[in-house]
């Protein structure tokens, strides 16, 4: 795969430019997501990011929930791909700090839906301002 100075990637028989802004929270939007848990997290969504060939181009967490803006190819199922970074983080999380169990009823971790928008390249810039703002307000 070739990227260009537009951000097009050309495929064999395509050319792409995929973004997704995707939000999701922590079940019962408990504020957990500071200090060590925090840094573990971003570590752990930019190696499960690089594992299923995503890049993620902005990521910011809250005590309660995390945005993250990310790039794909066409062949990626968006809910796959939101499916195994909370599937794999709520995992490494709980193994790398159990006491998060005691935190949350019934041991889960993440909330069960989601929030995804699409991103078009005018507005790539907003959408990565706002996540990176979100740590400001």
């Amino acid at each position: 795969m070739e990227i260009n100075n537009y951000g097009l990637t050309y495929g064999r028989g395509y050319v792409y430019r995929l973004q997704y802004h995707i939000v999701w929270c922590v079940k019962y939007r408990r504020r957990i997501l500071e200090g060590d848990i925090e840094t573990f997290l971003k570590e752990d969504l930019a190696a499960t990011a690089k594992d299923i060939d995503v890049t993620i181009d902005a990521m910011e967490s809250m005590p309660d929930h995390i945005h993250l803006l990310v790039s794909c190819s066409p062949q990626h199922f968006l809910p796959d791909i939101v499916k195994v970074f909370k599937g794999n983080s709520a995992r490494h999380l709980f193994m790398r700090f159990p006491e998060l169990k005691n935190k949350l009823w019934d041991g889960h971790l993440w909330n069960p839906s989601y929030f995804v928008a699409t991103v078009s390249e005018n507005t790539t810039q907003q959408v990565t301002e706002y996540i990176n703002s979100q740590k400001v307000k």
